[in-house]
């Protein structure tokens, strides 16, 4: 793996015949610079074990905040909870189980249809997080080398919410099963928004349900509740997120309009909704609001890919929630 180097000339793989098919991959239709965009080849620390120690360490971090979410012991915080009843720890499988199998789902999900399109990629680096919440910050993929054209960047883009979203739907029917209808007297302190898809598949389980009770989710349920709300983030339409590689690819330099459309909306539901949209209006300029060009932008999508970008345009709907959090 650490020779692994992004093919430049494919002239000796080719069959000899009498008139030559055209190479996707021929470097001479491409920017006379795309090869200086090209990551240098990594060492094994940072292709193979940089991954699996992250990824242990998320283990860790997720099963701690799971375990310390349905803790009923008197304890002084997360640490505290972990020096006091270690042999607890266990107790948040099932939420970091259904986490991470959604996050692995997603992540591969990109990670294999680059390896189709022959695009060199890092394997998912995941981001241990605080156990206060759940754990972790999500997980991350590095391409090392530019996108060919907009199939790879719609493929690369759409897998990975789609894969994981099928995961949490799974997860949620299964959490909501395990899930109770408890009145609300007593319930207090953070509340979790609900999606449109959550509050169907509710009805479907549990029925209308009246003003004066609430549903207390299983972990299973709330690990797939994070899943809509990864999958509805990464599916915005701005910068390198995965809705931005959809958007840039079926939209082209219009992708730059629909990104600076989303922008003000996000900073009006932060301002009269959830306050961490603002974060994420900010963070917004930091990654970039436009989408980088890909190598061959002429090719063209297909109409099978664009009903693909309905269905990925349908999922955002149904996982996004304008106030995923609220004190109540």
């Amino acid at each position: 793996m650490d020779d692994f180097k992004f093919p430049t000339d494919h002239s000796d793989d080719r069959p000899d015949q009498g008139v030559a098919e055209e190479d996707p991959f021929d470097s001479k239709k491409w920017s006379p610079d795309w090869e200086s965009h090209i990551l240098e080849a990594p060492g094994l620390f940072s292709v193979l074990y940089l991954p699996i120690i992250l990824f242990v360490v998320t283990v860790f971090t997720t099963l701690w905040a799971g375990a310390y979410q349905v803790n009923l012991k008197p304890v002084e915080g997360p640490l505290d909870f972990l020096f006091r009843y270690p042999e607890n720890l266990f107790e948040g499988w099932p939420f970091a189980v259904t986490l991470l199998g959604i996050l692995v789902t997603h992540e591969f999900g990109h990670f294999w249809l680059s390896r189709i399109h022959r695009v060199p990629a890092s394997l998912p680096l995941f981001i241990p997080g605080p156990p206060q919440f759940i754990g972790t910050f999500g997980a991350i993929i590095r391409m090392r080398s530019p996108i060919m054209n907009r199939r790879a960047l719609f493929d690369i883009g759409v897998a990975g919410p789609i894969a994981g979203f099928v995961v949490a739907v799974v997860a949620l029917l299964i959490g909501l099963s395990l899930s109770t209808v408890v009145p609300k007297i007593g319930l207090y302190g953070l509340q979790l928004g609900e999606p449109l898809l959550l509050q169907f598949f509710a009805w479907v389980i549990f029925g209308p349900i009246p003003d004066t009770y609430d549903i207390v989710l299983h972990p299973v349920a709330f690990a797939a509740w994070f899943g809509f709300f990864v999958t509805a983030l990464n599916l915005l339409p701005v910068g390198q997120l995965d809705g931005g590689h959809v958007a840039f690819a079926l939209f082209g330099e219009r992708q730059r309009t629909l990104a600076f459309t989303v922008l003000p909306i996000l900073i009006v539901l932060g301002v009269w909704g959830w306050p961490g949209w603002l974060l994420w209006a900010g963070l917004t300029f930091l990654i970039g609001i436009t989408h980088p060009p890909v190598i061959d932008p002429a090719t063209d999508l297909g109409r099978s890919r664009v009903w693909v970008g309905w269905l990925a345009t349908g999922i955002f709907v149904l996982s996004f929630s304008p106030v995923p959090f609220y004190f109540g």
